[in-house]
C-alpha cells in the first residue's frame, strides 16, 4: 500500500520541526516545505529569515527528508497585507494572522504542495481536526490550553480543514519541546516566534507608519472635553487602556482611560474613565 505523502509547513521553529517527525513516526511519507512571504528590508530582517530557513533545511537534514522552498511574498501582498492596511486606515485594528492562514498557509501552501504530489499538508499549530458523523471536517482546540490556536485558524473551510493534519495539537508544549530534544533537533531550544504573520517582532508602530501616514490629533473625553493629543488613530484599539499619554484623574476620578471610538472625519480619539463605563 503506497504512503500517504505529507508535506509539512517548515517554519524554522520547534513546533513544525516536530510535526515532521511525528508524521515519520506514524508512517507517511514526509517532505517539508519553507515559505517566505515577506521581502525583507534590512539586514536584520534578512538575518532572521535567513536564520529560520537555516533551521528548516537542518531538520530536514537530520529528519531525512526533502525540502522544497517557494516565494509567497506577492500573494501575501496582494491576499493579506493590502487588506491589512485598508483595515487600519478604516480605523479598525484587523488581525491579519486569520487571513494569512486562510489565504497563504492553507491556499497558497495547500495548492502549491497539492501540485507537488502531496495527498495533505501539515502545520505545527496547536489545534486538532476530526471527521465529524455528517460527514464534515471539525476543528477542535488543542490539547493545550495555552497554546490553542483556534481563533486563527477558525476561518478555514472544510476544503482546507480536510487536507490538513495538525501533529502538535494533541500534545502540550513541554513535551514537544521534550520529543525535539531526545530526537537532536536544533530547533528544541529555540525561542517561539511572536509578531504579525510573517512581519516578525520588529516595532510595530514603526513598522506601519512606512506603509501609512500618521495623523496626529486631539484626545476627546465622550463629553466633549480635548485632554491630550493621540499619534495617529491607526495606533489605537477599543479597548486600549496603555500608551494613552494622558494619565491624572479627572475630577478625582481615579479611574484609568480607555478608548472608546474613533471619529474618523476629524480625526478624533475618544476616551472614558473607568472599565465599566457605558461607552466601552
Amino acid at each position: 500500500m503506497t504512503k500517504q505523502s505529507i508535506i509539512v509547513g517548515m517554519s524554522g521553529g520547534v513546533d513544525s520541526s516536530v510535526a515532521a517527525l511525528l508524521l515519520l513516526q506514524q508512517g507517511y511519507h514526509v517532505e517539508g516545505l519553507f515559505m517566505k512571504n515577506w521581502e525583507e528590508d534590512d539586514d536584520a530582517d534578512y538575518c532572521a529569515a535567513a536564520e529560520d530557513l537555516k533551521d528548516a533545511s537542518d531538520i530536514c537534514n537530520t529528519l531525512g527528508i526533502k525540502l522544497h522552498t517557494v516565494n509567497f511574498a506577492s500573494e501575501y501582498w496582494d491576499r493579506v497585507f493590502q487588506h491589512f492596511l485598508q483595515e487600519y486606515s478604516a480605523g479598525r485594528t484587523p488581525n491579519p494572522d486569520i487571513l494569512c492562514n486562510t489565504e497563504i498557509k492553507f491556499r497558497a501552501f495547500l495548492d502549491h504542495a497539492l501540485s507537488l504530489g502531496a495527498d495533505k499538508i501539515a502545520t505545527g499549530h496547536y489545534v486538532r481536526n476530526r471527521l465529524a458523523d455528517n460527514g464534515r471536517t471539525q476543528l477542535l482546540r488543542g490539547v493545550d490550553s495555552n497554546k490553542d490556536q483556534s481563533y486563527f485558524l477558525h476561518a478555514l473551510n472544510q476544503q482546507q480543514l480536510s487536507h490538513a493534519l495538525f501533529p502538535v495539537g494533541e500534545y502540550e508544549k513541554p513535551a514537544i519541546r521534550e520529543l525535539a530534544r531526545e530526537n537532536d533537533l536544533v530547533t528544541h531550544n529555540k525561542k517561539d516566534s511572536t509578531g504579525i504573520c510573517f512581519i516578525g517582532e520588529r516595532r510595530f508602530n514603526t513598522f506601519l507608519e512606512k506603509y501609512l501616514p500618521a495623523k496626529p490629533g486631539e484626545i476627546h473625553t465622550v463629553d466633549g472635553e480635548a485632554i491630550g493629543k493621540h499619534n495617529g488613530l491607526m495606533y489605537y484599539t477599543l479597548g486600549q487602556r496603555k500608551g494613552l499619554g494622558i494619565g491624572g484623574v479627572k475630577n478625582g476620578d481615579e479611574e484609568p482611560w480607555y478608548v472608546v471610538d474613533k471619529d474618523l472625519d476629524n480625526n478624533i480619539l475618544l476616551v472614558a474613565q473607568g472599565h465599566n463605563h457605558p461607552a466601552l
